[in-house]
């Protein structure tokens, strides 16, 4: 069993003048009569295809807001999904206003250096997603290229699944210009990121169609949801990194001994404090601003 646990998803806010649509295991998604539609982004976090029990105070905010940052600074590269962020008062800071999009079944992700699943593959196969690597490497290894890793995209409680970039071009013909955007994506804002001393080691797009067929990036960019991020300075390969993520949220939870066919624990004070800020550190590296709630 995974998923939200036993108690289910949690109600969906009631927010005038918009339709809940569903709720995703951070996001929920309304929309209005115009057709359009308001994405709004809790303070849950998921682990290990769980969504804790325990929220990340600000965590959505910050989620927003850092996406906005990112889709402005790589708008050259891929346009995407954001119309407005002129939004409801109750969900002001955390929530946009984006255009409907036909989504690709595919996570489009990048790496650069070698962690995670991509780690624990390349222990079995010396590969990642089909990719064949060099010998020697240890986990935090810089890549000798990015690599373009795609994943299946679960339901809320299932497990995505590595596959390879052949697999992937077998249910999604555009699979070869998602692979070259991600990638021109992911190495621009990994550059980016090394210049505030940040080393982005992965992360995951979601791509798909608009009313003319324009394929464009959607749900959110480059957040410590849905990347690595690790300070440049304290890096080294040969184990867990330093970072600016929720890797802190699962650490805990595997040293918990927590068995994972279960329900989730309770997160302690300590640790919902220091995750809450890594996120904001994370917002901070990489804008240069500090956040401001």
């Amino acid at each position: 069993m995974s998923g939200f646990g036993l108690a289910g998803p949690p109600p969906a806010p009631s927010i005038s003048g918009w339709k809940h649509l569903r709720t995703g295991k951070v996001r929920d998604l309304y929309t209005n009569s115009s057709g359009q539609l308001l994405m709004v982004t809790s303070d849950r976090i998921s682990a290990f295809d769980w969504v804790l029990p325990t929220t990340i105070p600000t965590k959505g905010a910050v989620l927003t807001q850092l996406s906005l940052f990112w889709f402005e600074q790589l708008k050259h590269v891929a346009p995407n999904h954001i119309l407005s962020t002129d939004v409801p008062d109750e969900v002001r800071g955390r929530a946009v206003i984006v255009k409907p999009l036909t989504m690709f079944p595919i996570e489009c992700v990048a790496r650069g250096y070698l962690t995670g699943s991509g780690w624990s593959e390349y222990k079995n196969t010396q590969s990642v997603c089909g990719i064949s690597l060099p010998s020697g490497l240890l986990d935090g290894s810089q890549l000798p290229e990015n690599i373009f890793t795609p994943a299946t995209k679960a339901e809320v409680g299932d497990h995505d699944i590595n596959i390879t970039y052949e697999q992937a071009a077998e249910f999604v013909p555009e699979a070869k210009i998602l692979k070259e955007l991600t990638l021109e994506l992911y190495g621009a804002a990994a550059d980016f990121a090394r210049s505030r001393g940040i080393i982005l080691a992965d992360t995951k797009f979601e791509f798909g169609t608009d009313e003319n067929g324009v394929i464009t990036l959607g749900d959110e960019a480059l957040t410590p949801d849905s990347s690595r991020f690790w300070d440049a300075q304290t890096w080294r390969p040969g184990g867990a990194q330093p970072s600016f993520d929720k890797q802190y949220v699962r650490d805990y939870l595997v040293e918990s001994g927590w068995d994972r066919e279960s329900p989730p624990p309770v997160l302690p004070e300590d640790v919902v404090a220091k995750t809450a800020q890594r996120y904001r550190d994370a917002y901070l590296r990489l804008t240069g601003h500090k956040f401001r709630d």
